[in-house]
């Protein structure tokens, strides 16, 4: 019977507690919330894309100055808490709870002002990526003859989401902010299929066509007008390597105007596929190719083509 056991399973997994996996190992301190930053993902994308995702009736005729401040006023207040949170859990030098209020002073000096530092850096980047975002748009509409409108691709499109989350958490990544980057790019890829790392480095005009599939590694860098679709993977060659491999380039470099159809992996580091290649389907690439070639699925040739010849 159960009840005959409960104590010595109680026991059992009390002792696994020890173990260093194991988050209380920590005691007091709290993660970041994964439906505070969701939420967070909702207000910002509200901000930059008004008048699809809210109630808010607004046209470029009004004034939208109290809608913007009163929005950001709310995500600066959550994101300053789990930022907060974030810091305190991987850093250290704190010794004290995290039980953190949102006005956070229930943390330590040197994380409230690191905190104020990052908040700073990250509000003073939101026009440049909603800047980029409209490229991402402009991309999709122009790239996809499916596509309705311009409405339709923000409204619905994944891999306009993906992106979107991506460009957000790609900013708090750069400026050292632990785990919360992480949470971001995992709930949209839990709601896409599309797995961008947070650490990638990617230009304007950017398309992922349909993009259940997409694997975007953390070192990957990607140029302006790149396209790629369903199932693409941009890996490492190994990751045998493990915690040894951390912050080394494992990914690999695509330049500007390429396009990656779908299930074609490009792997490594020091693989660059060079300005206005097209990798073809299904094609498993782990080595350089200079611009404007054409990597084919059946025999992996490369043939490079003229600019006469660019489609």
């Amino acid at each position: 019977m159960f009840g005959d056991n409960l104590d010595r399973i109680v026991k059992a997994i009390e002792k696994n507690y020890e173990a260093d996996e194991i988050f209380f190992t920590k005691p007091g301190r709290r993660f970041p919330s994964r439906s505070e930053i969701k939420d967070i993902l909702k207000k910002t994308r509200r901000v930059i894309f008004p008048g699809y995702f809210g109630e808010e009736m607004l046209s470029p005729k009004t004034s939208p100055e109290y809608f913007i401040g009163e929005l950001l006023i709310q995500i600066e207040r959550s994101l300053r808490q789990q930022i907060i949170l974030a810091l305190t859990y991987t850093d250290d030098k704190c010794s004290g709870p995290a039980n953190v209020s949102q006005c956070g002073e229930c943390a330590a000096p040197h994380i409230v002002e690191r905190t104020a530092d990052v908040l700073t850096a990250f509000f003073d980047e939101l026009p440049v990526v909603q800047r980029k975002l409209l490229t991402d748009v402009e991309a999709i509409f122009e790239g996809d003859p499916a596509a309705a409108s311009k409405e339709e691709v923000i409204f619905s499109y994944p891999g306009l989401y993906a992106i979107y989350v991506y460009r957000l958490a790609n900013v708090l990544y750069k400026l050292d902010v632990p785990i919360i980057p992480r949470i971001m790019t995992e709930l949209a890829h839990a709601g896409t299929g599309i797995d961008i790392g947070a650490g990638a480095d990617i230009g304007e005009y950017f398309f992922i066509d349909h993009g259940t599939g997409v694997v975007i590694g953390e070192t990957t860098i990607i140029g302006d007008h790149v396209k790629i679709y369903q199932g693409v993977t941009l890996g490492a060659l190994s990751t045998r390597g493990g915690q040894r491999l951390s912050g080394v380039k494992r990914h690999p470099t695509i330049e500007d105007n390429v396009t990656i159809y779908s299930n074609a992996s490009v792997l490594g580091g020091q693989t660059v596929i060079g300005e206005g290649s097209v990798i073809a389907g299904s094609t498993f690439v782990t080595f350089s190719v200079p611009a404007n070639s054409r990597v084919s699925a059946g025999e992996q040739e490369i043939s490079v083509r003229g600019p006469e010849d660019k489609e």
